[in-house]
């Protein structure tokens, strides 16, 4: 590995003493460990050193200032990133969270959790990502925290409503927003999660990378038809009765739109649009708490799995459901329909 390469062992990886001369690093949990059998408090140091600000070539010729053999260091440095216990960073993702000591404690712990099939840091990457909430409700507000908190750089909560007792969830709107503005009252819950993350609405003319569509029912959101025409990736994530719902993750002309789901169910039930609309004039969805952030929590997943690039998301032309009490998450395939031509193929009839 190249000397400018900016290693970090996770804050949270167990240094364990297995003798008076040996340490293990990691290997709990099922996870396989790494065990350095010299100089253990020296190693030790080493280790906990490794916070990313230092490229490899320094961390080196620190180690030799403090008695470790160089080749040796570098050695156990390549065993661990092959091992996936070492991260690299490299300038941007640098950049992008050196903000003061503050910010650098908060990034700390996510940075290692940043990363491309390949294992590279896209830290940078979702600093730049800007993701939009539609609805302050009890699953969207904790998943603009989460987000927010994750490091996607621009997070905003759209919600023209007044918040009431009911929406009060943890780590949400609090019982004390009961009568503001629900957009305030969520800008709020995402400040305190992550105080550097930009909560100013979009330039005119400007899409985000993402919408995360989290009002009642989805599918007749008046957005839709503009999202999909504007070609930007949209996903579902709410609480249907008392079911976690997050999907799908629409990528216009890659995967299934919500109206391919819709045509599904008319084609399953030819009094689904009646029940639709009975659906859409329901109100505010509930759940309980832990639905509800099971439900954030997984649309989290998804979203950072989308804007970091690291991994076809599950919710891809599907959608997974998380049902109480045991939360499970199950896969529902949400395949196109082939009288929606949202993916480009020619339907039967045409």
């Amino acid at each position: 590995m190249s000397d400018t390469a900016h290693p970090l062992l996770p804050p949270g990886t167990p240094l364990l003493r297995r003798s008076a001369d040996a340490v293990q690093v990691g290997g709990v949990d099922g996870g396989d460990g790494v065990l350095v059998g010299s100089a253990p408090a020296a190693v030790t140091a080493l280790l906990r050193g490794l916070d990313g600000r230092r490229t490899q070539g320094a961390v080196v010729a620190d180690a030799a200032d403090a008695g470790l053999e160089p080749r040796s260091v570098a050695a156990l440095l390549d065993h661990l990133r092959v091992t996936g216990a070492l991260v690299d960073l490299d300038a941007a993702d640098l950049l992008a969270s050196d903000a003061g000591p503050a910010a650098a404690a908060r990034t700390a712990a996510e940075l290692p959790a940043a990363r491309d099939p390949d294992g590279a840091v896209r830290w940078h990457v979702r600093r730049r990502a800007s993701v939009v909430v539609e609805g302050a409700t009890r699953v969207g507000v904790p998943l603009a925290t989460l987000l927010a908190a994750s490091g996607v750089g621009r997070v905003g909560v759209r919600d023209d409503g007044v918040a009431t007792a009911g929406d009060a969830v943890a780590g949400g709107l609090a019982a004390s927003d009961e009568g503001r503005p629900r957009a305030l009252a969520a800008a709020d819950a995402v400040r305190r999660a992550s105080p550097l993350t930009d909560l100013r609405p979009l330039p005119p003319g400007t899409a985000p990378d993402l919408v995360v569509l989290a009002r009642p029912w989805a599918a007749s959101d008046p957005l839709l038809a503009g999202l999909q025409d504007a070609g930007v990736a949209h996903l579902v994530a709410t609480v249907r009765g008392d079911t976690g719902v997050v999907g799908p993750l629409v990528v216009p002309g890659v995967t299934s739109c919500l109206r391919c789901a819709d045509l599904h169910r008319r084609d399953a039930d030819p009094h689904w649009p009646v029940l639709a609309a009975q659906l859409t004039a329901a109100g505010a969805p509930g759940g309980a708490t832990l639905t509800c952030w099971a439900t954030a929590v997984v649309a989290a997943q998804q979203a950072l799995a989308y804007l970091d690039g690291s991994g076809s998301p599950a919710a891809l032309s599907a959608s997974v459901e998380l049902c109480p009490p045991g939360l499970v998450p199950r896969l529902r395939r949400r395949p196109a329909h082939p009288s929606c031509g949202c993916t480009g193929a020619t339907s039967p009839s045409g």
